[in-house]
């Protein structure tokens, strides 16, 4: 079973909720960015992420804007049904932008990165990254990758929404990268079920098939894509 979140933040009451609650050994819970729990490197961070990563079911989150990438980096990538991730520790794991994996018998592709608004106050603080928005070697490994298998999965998740959804959205359209043109081109050519984002701190469906994710936990089935 996958179970398919919002930011967390470094929230750990976010687990108490009831759809994750219902999540088993070997099922797996995936975050559309912003984990938040990799920021300080202190001991009771690393508490907490040894604690994450001894839940039963697996956590495979995307990176977002809120991260620190400088400790991200520092662990090591492995591989996990099939697409690359940087294991934290135990059951809990990064992954990496543009992989696509095989879990409970559906394809998921997985694109962390965004582009945060507030980059001159975190930047002068020292909490702002450059490697939060996507390079184009990063884009061109995720277009491969689909490219491969026919640009057909079930499941897309990633940080930041498709461009042409922003304002829909009711977020700032001044500002499209590379990344989000990748995401449009992704959302023309390619066959998917639903598309998952966190970054708009809401929930909000957008029909037909793309949903905005905050602090609702969704279930996905067994429907295959279309």
């Amino acid at each position: 079973m996958i179970c398919v979140t919002g930011d967390i933040h470094g929230d750990i009451t976010r687990f108490n909720n009831k759809n994750i609650r219902k999540l088993r050994k070997n099922d797996v819970l995936i975050v559309c960015g912003d984990f938040g729990f990799i920021w300080d490197g202190t001991k009771k961070e690393q508490r907490i992420l040894k604690k994450l990563g001894k839940k039963r079911y697996y956590i495979l989150f995307a990176d977002g804007c809120h991260e620190n990438f400088d400790l991200l980096k520092e662990y090591p990538v492995s591989e996990f049904c099939g697409g690359k991730v940087r294991v934290i520790s135990g059951r809990l794991m990064h992954a990496e932008r543009g992989s696509i994996f095989d879990i409970d018998g559906k394809k998921v592709f997985i694109f962390g990165g965004g582009q945060s608004a507030d980059i001159d106050i975190r930047s002068s603080a020292k909490k702002w990254w450059e490697a939060e928005l996507p390079v184009g070697d990063e884009i061109a490994v995720g277009a491969s990758n689909l490219s491969d298998i026919g640009n057909e999965v079930d499941y897309i998740v990633t940080h930041e929404p498709p461009g042409s959804l922003k304002e829909l959205l009711g977020v700032d359209i001044r500002h499209v990268s590379e990344m989000h043109s990748f995401f449009d081109a992704v959302k023309e050519n390619c066959r998917f079920k639903m598309w998952f984002f966190g970054k708009c701190h809401k929930n909000k469906m957008i029909p037909p098939k793309y949903k905005a994710l905050f602090d609702e936990c969704v279930i996905v089935d067994n429907q295959k894509s279309k």
